[in-house]
């Protein structure tokens, strides 16, 4: 009986080391699980705070732009009241005197040739007929 019982022992022992094998595997199982898990949470996490990030530097750019567009906007209105505030007139009275300066030269006269207007052998190019032959 002795031999039945020491046979029962250390097969109760085999039985409990095996399932202290087994519960200390499926312990470590369960931490690998757990740190898949955590790094997949970390994984999603970063990608989440990268779109917002994009996200947040396009609405960034489209503000700028938005500004730059309305001080451009803000620029010309300022020009333009700048010019009609400086509005030149033109000198009708000089204008008109000149004119009738350049008329009294006769109908040739222009601001071009002068008052005698162009001579006709200037034209000839050195040629007596009128297709230079």
């Amino acid at each position: 009986m002795t031999g039945a019982l020491t046979a029962v022992g250390v097969g109760l022992g085999v039985s409990a080391a095996g399932g202290g094998a087994l519960l200390a595997g499926s312990l470590a199982a369960a931490g690998v699980a757990a740190s898949v898990g955590g790094l997949g949470y970390t994984i999603a996490a970063g990608e989440d705070a990268k779109r917002k990030q994009a996200d947040s530097l396009g609405r960034q750019q489209k503000a700028q732009e938005q500004a730059v567009n309305a001080a451009q906007g803000q620029r010309k209105q300022s020009e333009m009241a700048m010019n009609r505030a400086n509005q030149q007139q033109p000198n009708i009275a000089g204008i008109m005197e000149s004119a009738s300066a350049a008329s009294s030269g006769g109908a040739a006269g222009t601001m071009l040739t002068g008052p005698t207007g162009v001579d006709p052998n200037a034209l000839a190019l050195g040629k007596s007929s009128l297709l230079g032959s």
